[in-house]
């Protein structure tokens, strides 16, 4: 009997240190929420990562019109440049072609002071006359065919708004 109540002194023993250690594990680890708050929980959880999901879309299609506006932007600022580059054309064209008219005109008088009617002159000048209308009636093109590709995108947002 001595060997029971041995074993049954060992195992009152194991048992109030196995409750010391469970008493200690319950301070460590907080008591396990319900069911239902766990489904609270997943359910939050879910409209957070939709609400995360929802917001990852609008930001991708934020950056796409973000992106797409910096390329019209980049074309229409190229096409500027384009149309810049011809009016700088024409100008450089023009100055060259009044430049002649003026030297023309200037033999054209001395010729005439002298007295000399010189026909190439005369025709030197008329031609450099007509160049001159050309050049001004190709800048005069340029400078309407720039304002009408400003007005166009207007008119048809107009034309879209109405």
């Amino acid at each position: 009997m001595s060997d029971i109540s041995e074993l049954e002194r060992r195992i009152t023993a194991a048992l109030e240190r196995i409750g010391a250690g469970l008493d200690g594990l319950e301070r460590i680890v907080p008591d396990r929420p319900d069911a239902a708050e766990q489904e609270a929980l997943r359910e939050a959880l879910e409209a957070e990562r939709t609400a995360n999901a929802q917001l990852n879309e609008r930001v991708k299609a934020i950056r796409e019109r973000q992106e797409s506006h910096v390329e019209r932007l980049e074309a229409r600022a190229a096409e500027m440049k384009q149309r810049v580059e011809t009016l700088e054309a024409e100008i450089d064209q023009l100055r060259a072609v009044n430049a002649r008219l003026r030297e023309t005109s200037t033999a054209l008088r001395a010729a005439n002071a002298e007295g000399l009617g010189d026909a190439q002159a005369i025709d030197a000048a008329m031609q450099a006359e007509l160049d001159a209308l050309n050049a001004l009636r190709a800048g005069d093109r340029a400078e309407l065919e720039a304002i009408l590709a400003e007005i166009a995108p207007l008119a048809e947002k107009g034309e879209a708004d109405a």
